[in-house]
């Protein structure tokens, strides 16, 4: 392996040491020992990253657009390293790295192009009626970037929404300088991906603090880079607990900022009953499928399949058979195989529900495991619809399409829910549509979520608990929205104007 971890942090150009020390935990290959982050940091780069705003938030389109296509080319002349140490870390498989690797490089190269064609900015002009009563001025919008971004890594994505990530990429795109706070999961990953970015900024000429990466320092690092005065919002990818925390705390500052947290979600299926007849053997292995990609660790995999009961026992067994053959699984952190098997052990002991397939979780490896409960006893049991991050499963069974449309209802916000209906299903579908839109960012027909494509139409959010904020998305085009917000300019001479605006 050519790249070893320095173990330092990343501020305004300079590897700088930490307060102490904590080693990584991978979940194979050699441990390395990286400083921790201190509050004194955080500090330090959120003052160059609001020292950098006064040039970078006032930079051209295409400026910010050639620094984000040279970040990427910087990640790819890494790749080799980046995946080495991230499969090391993580326990992800090579080629799942380097399709994230892909993605990630992708989504710079996307919101390059997204702010070179500029609709973005939402540009609108009222020109002025001198000869009215009472008279209009001139006026003039544009969306303008807010200042300095903190960005929190995810666990189960070291680079598609982590240091260099789609909040990271969106945040850059807008105008607005980044402070990383890395993830004690991937801190390797972490400091290769800054090094790119360290280097895309000297390629570019960019102000040096547009970019800091602070690796985890503990809650105290997390609550100073939240609670600094110059971070003017926050993007966050984790847990619901933690992301709640860091929310509030958000909202208590003397001067409120917005926190875009996306927090995780069971995405649940709908099984309508035509197309299990026609095809449920294949919408049930298809279900296995999805639900294990990952390890059941995105927060897209649908962790709830809702089935007519008279039904059930097919899609069940189906399931059963293709989940037996997925074998164990490394989980991406000791902590969360722990918490994985805390779930598992909770959604077991719930009243009258029956285990289907038992599980393994040995450490950091894990297998599948299913459970199958009635409608009415999963409505009257509210811990039954919350997540548990892993490759688990519950099939709920509903007496009638009316009860499956009652356990629609009750559904707190999704990031997706997902209809598998055919022709002769339209009716109930069309019954389901209405409260599936409200309940989820993203409905889907005949597929499956696991897989969020990086485009312009793309909403990956969704009410809460899905997201803290339901009219954003953290993934696509319209993620930069986050960043930006809108300005009126009245009666300005032109040299004043934004220079986008003339």
């Amino acid at each position: 392996m050519t790249f070893i971890p320095t173990g330092k942090h990343l501020i305004a150009g300079d590897w700088v040491e930490g307060d102490g020390s904590f080693r990584s935990q991978p979940a194979h290959g050699p441990a390395y020992d990286f400083t921790r982050g201190t509050p004194a940091l955080v500090d330090r780069a959120c003052r160059v990253a609001e020292e950098a705003f006064w040039t970078y938030g006032y930079s051209t389109r295409e400026a910010r657009a050639l620094f984000l296509e040279a970040i990427a080319d910087e990640i790819e002349a890494r790749g080799a390293d980046i995946t080495e140490i991230g499969t090391q870390e993580t326990g992800l498989p090579a080629a799942r790295l380097e399709g994230e690797r892909g993605r990630t490089t992708g989504q710079l190269r996307l919101f390059a192009s997204h702010i070179r064609d500029g609709a973005y900015l939402d540009r609108r002009h009222d020109g002025a009626l001198p000869q009215r009563t009472p008279t209009r001025p001139d006026i003039r919008l544009i969306q303008r970037p807010i200042g300095p971004v903190a960005v929190f890594g995810a666990s189960n994505f070291p680079l598609a929404f982590s240091a260099a990530g789609g909040d990271t990429a969106s945040a850059l795109a807008a105008g607005c300088p980044v402070v990383v706070k890395g993830h004690p999961a991937h801190p390797g990953a972490g400091e290769i991906v800054a090094q790119a970015i360290d280097a895309a900024i000297k390629r570019c000429g960019m102000p040096a603090g547009v970019f800091s990466l602070v690796q985890d320092g503990g809650r105290e690092v997390g609550r100073a880079v939240v609670e600094h005065p110059l971070i003017r919002a926050v993007g966050f990818t984790g847990s619901l607990g933690g992301g709640r925390a860091l929310f509030d705390l958000c909202a208590r500052r003397p001067e409120p900022i917005p926190f875009f947290g996306e927090l995780g979600s069971v995405n649940p299926m709908f099984l309508l009953p035509e197309a299990v007849a026609a095809r449920g053997t294949a919408i049930a292995q298809g279900w296995a499928s999805s639900l294990t990609m990952g390890a059941g660790q995105f927060c897209t995999n649908p962790g709830i399949a809702v089935v007519l009961k008279d039904q059930a026992d097919g899609i069940a067994e189906a399931a059963r058979a293709a989940l037996a053959e997925v074998a164990p699984q490394v989980m991406l952190t000791d902590g969360i195989a722990r918490a994985f098997r805390a779930g598992r052990d909770r959604i077991a002991a719930g009243s009258a529900v029956r285990e289907v397939l038992t599980s393994m979780c040995d450490q950091r490896r894990a297998t599948p495991t299913l459970f199958r409960v009635s409608a009415t006893d999963w409505l009257g049991n509210h811990a039954l619809a919350e997540e548990v991050f892993g490759p688990l499963g519950i099939l709920v069974e509903a007496d009638s399409p009316e009860q499956m449309v009652e356990v629609a209802r009750s559904l707190e916000g999704q990031l997706t829910a997902t209809l598998h209906h055919d022709a002769g299903d339209l009716d109930l579908a069309r019954r389901l549509m209405p409260v599936l839109e409200r309940k989820a960012g993203r409905v889907l027909a005949n597929g499956y979520p696991t897989g969020v494509e990086v485009c312009d139409a793309m909403v990956h959010g969704g009410p809460y608990p899905a997201s803290t904020n339901f009219g954003a998305t953290s993934v696509g085009t319209m993620a930069i929205r986050r960043f930006l917000r809108p300005v009126s300019y009245q009666n300005l001479p032109e040299a004043l104007l934004p220079e986008d605006l003339r």
